[in-house]
Formats: structure tokens, C-alpha cells, sequence
């Protein structure tokens, strides 16, 4: 059984992650209205992961017998100045989530909640490669600056996400 406290901070994982979801579909709508079709493909994607997330710990609180309290989702932004702008927004939205995973890590530890721990394990590896992969197209798209052609070069690319 969850402690009050770990479901309350779990139910807030949740929110956090559909919020996630919310802002990668909102980078996705930009990245459409740019033309730039290959980058919305990885936000619809991204987007789809995040949500799956928020429903792994939708699933784990059921799973402990906890119940789900689901809040409101805040409004995303629906504006960037460049792939590079939203990028930049990605890697620190996702350093921002691994932060709130190591404290539920913290959280369970204190506890000794050794179920939900090794649950938060999944989340951790996760995090490391979600930020990997932010910063990678980040550090892309700064290499990139304003040219044209290397945009749509690294569009095409990211396009082809699975």
C-alpha cells in the first residue's frame, strides 16, 4: 500500500507527464505551421511516449491499491523563435521531469517504499535517455545556426523517428 504522501506526489507524476504530452503536441501544431513536418513527426512521437508514461503511473497506483486523483493539465506555450528556441525549451522541460524523478527516488528511499523504487528505476533510465536525445538535437540545431538547408537536412532526419 502507498503512504498518503508518495500517492499524493505520484498523482502529481501523472499530471506532469500528460503535461509533457500536452507540450510536445503543442511543439508539434508549431512545427507544422512551420512546414517543417519531420519535427512534428518527433514531437507526435514524444508526445505518445510521455503520455505512456503518465499512464504507467496511472497503472501503478491502481496497482497499489492508491487512488488516482487527476487535476488539471496548465495550458503549454504555442510559440517559439526557432526549432532551435523549442529544442532549447525540450532539454530543459526534461531536465525539469528528471528532477521530479529523483525526488520521488528520494521520497521512496525515505520511506522504504522498495516497490515503488525499483517502479522509479524504469523512470530514471528513461530520463538519461530523454535528455540525451534533447540535447543531441539541441547541440544540432545550434551547430545548424540559421542555415536553410541544414534545417530541412535534419527534418528529414528526425522524420523518421519510430
Amino acid at each position: 500500500m502507498l503512504s498518503e504522501k508518495m500517492q499524493q506526489v505520484l498523482n502529481k507524476q501523472i499530471n506532469a507527464e500528460w503535461y509533457s504530452a500536452y507540450l510536445y503536441q503543442s511543439m508539434e501544431g508549431w512545427f507544422l505551421g512551420k512546414s517543417l513536418k519531420g519535427f512534428a513527426h518527433w514531437m507526435q512521437a514524444q508526445a505518445g511516449e510521455e503520455r505512456g508514461h503518465g499512464q504507467k503511473f496511472f497503472d501503478y497506483i491502481n496497482d497499489r491499491n492508491g487512488t488516482v486523483e487527476l487535476t488539471g493539465i496548465g495550458g503549454p506555450p504555442t510559440q517559439w523563435k526557432s526549432a532551435q528556441d523549442a529544442f532549447a525549451a525540450v532539454y530543459e522541460h526534461e531536465q525539469k521531469v528528471t528532477a521530479m524523478i529523483w525526488s520521488l527516488v528520494d521520497l521512496a528511499k525515505k520511506e522504504n517504499d522498495y516497490a515503488t523504487l525499483e517502479m522509479l528505476q524504469w523512470f530514471v533510465k528513461e530520463q538519461v535517455e530523454e535528455e540525451a536525445n534533447a540535447l543531441e538535437l539541441l547541440e544540432k540545431l545550434k551547430a545548424i545556426k540559421d542555415a536553410v538547408p541544414g534545417l530541412f537536412m535534419l527534418d528529414a532526419v528526425v522524420g523518421q523517428r519510430k
